[in-house]
């Protein structure tokens, strides 16, 4: 019995995945729940996972094809009879094979041969059967005129602006594929500008002066969400500097004995995250997302926090992060990371985020603007501490200083709002008590 291998869901906004490698060949057994393919949808990479034990049959896609949520990327047949069956109907095979064969050839040649008139007569019947099924035909060549349309394909072809009918489906059962499209448009490109293509070269640069390397199918829906982001969202970006000094007397006082009772060095992303979360409570706008005409307030506070790795920036998230303490903050975005930096993300683990933070700070960046992470509406950026002089109580003295910026979403969030929320984290990083006592 075939099993039918299908892209499992992998949260709300996910459409797509891409087959990342299959781990498995046809012919090759596998057990219940054993990894057959390796799927990549917009940052997390997860397995694709055998329904059954049994024998892989047939595998529809190639490695960096696309594949809708719930698609059929292949069969498996269940059981373990697939490669028994060939070898014993092998040996039978040959020997009858052939006797037949020397008998079949001189009787079959003479008396078919002979009769001539039957060979004309015969030759307008096979002319007029196609013509006559072919009336019948039009339902069939209208559905090869209308292939299936995948919904990644169906985006590109409304992005380009170009009909289904325009482009040649190369999917299994005629479905039509992203790839087909992106083939034609380049295809087009290539076959309509020849001088946009020789641009380059007035410049001074040869092959020899360039790599070309395709984009990674996650740099690749990197740059696409980015852009969406910007598409969807009215973004702007507000700035503050935070006097870190009363963090740094914290870490210096209690370093040792925290990361000998916890395990974990305390660090400044639990200062911000704690910050974060009492401004978001001042601001719930903050931590609200846009559904067509509502607006929907999220009651919890699910913490995403930027991570780099060598594939590109991944945002994990710390869910339900309020009811976290410092140590357990710190443990969770130490795990986080150390998974995203080992590809062992799962879908889930970047699903449902209502606030991001991000540090690019660790990378030197003295001021940036982040960029939201949709559907979400604000994005904190810190960045790197500097020791600056800056005026204390009529004074002009060194301090370490951080700047840091809120990106929103200006559909949702006035700029009152966002200078104020901004206002709040600073308050409570130069104040870390505030965070304790809730004021």
């Amino acid at each position: 019995m075939a099993i039918e291998l299908k892209i499992p869901s992998a949260g709300e906004s996910v459409t797509e995945a891409f087959i990342g490698r299959w781990l498995k060949k046809p012919g090759e057994q596998v057990k219940k729940d054993e990894p057959i393919a390796e799927l990549e949808t917009d940052k997390a990479n997860f397995e694709l996972l055998a329904p059954v034990s049994g024998t892989v049959m047939e595998l529809l896609k190639k490695e960096g094809e696309s594949a809708a949520i719930g698609e059929v990327v292949g069969y498996l047949a269940e059981g373990e009879v697939v490669v028994a069956a060939p070898a014993p109907v092998a040996p039978v095979a040959p020997p009858p094979v052939p006797k037949p064969a020397a008998a079949a050839v001189p009787v079959a040649a003479p008396p078919i041969a002979v009769p001539a008139a039957p060979l004309p007569v015969a030759a307008p019947a096979p002319v007029a059967a196609p013509s006559a099924p072919a009336e019948p035909t039009p339902p069939p060549g209208g559905v090869e005129l209308k292939p299936r349309i995948m919904p990644a394909a169906r985006r590109a072809l409304e992005e380009h602006g170009l009909a289904a009918r325009d482009v040649q489906p190369t999917g299994p059962g005629g479905r039509l594929l992203k790839e087909d499209v992106l083939r034609h448009v380049e295809q087009s490109r290539t076959a309509g500008a020849p001088a946009a293509a020789a641009a380059p070269a007035p410049a001074g640069e040869s092959a020899a002066d360039v790599e070309v390397v395709r984009m990674t199918t996650m740099r690749r829906t990197i740059a696409r969400r980015l852009v969406e982001a910007h598409q969807v969202a009215a973004i702007l970006t507000t700035f503050n500097e935070v006097d870190m000094k009363a963090v740094y007397d914290i870490r210096a006082r209690y370093r040792d004995s925290f990361e000998k009772r916890h395990g974990v060095r305390i660090g400044f992303m639990s200062f911000f995250l704690k910050a974060a979360i009492d401004a978001l409570k001042e601001f719930p706008s903050v931590n609200a997302e846009i559904r067509g005409d509502d607006i929907v307030y999220h009651k919890r506070y699910h913490i995403g926090v930027a991570v780099s790795t060598e594939r590109g920036l991944v945002v994990p998230v710390v869910r339900d992060a309020d009811r976290l303490s410092f140590a357990e903050l710190e443990k969770t975005i130490a795990d986080l990371a150390k998974r995203g930096r080992d590809k062992k993300l799962g879908v889930d683990d970047l699903q449902g985020g209502t606030f991001t933070v991000t540090n690019g700070g660790l990378f030197g960046s003295l001021m940036s603007t982040p960029i939201l992470n949709p559907p979400q509406t604000g994005v904190l950026g810190m960045h790197g501490v500097q020791d600056r002089p800056v005026v204390r109580d009529g004074q002009i003295v060194i301090r370490p200083m951080m700047y840091i910026a809120l990106s929103y979403d200006h559909r949702l969030i006035d700029g009152r709002e966002a200078v104020l929320f901004l206002r709040r984290i600073k308050d409570g990083i130069e104040d870390p008590t505030r965070l304790l006592i809730d004021v």
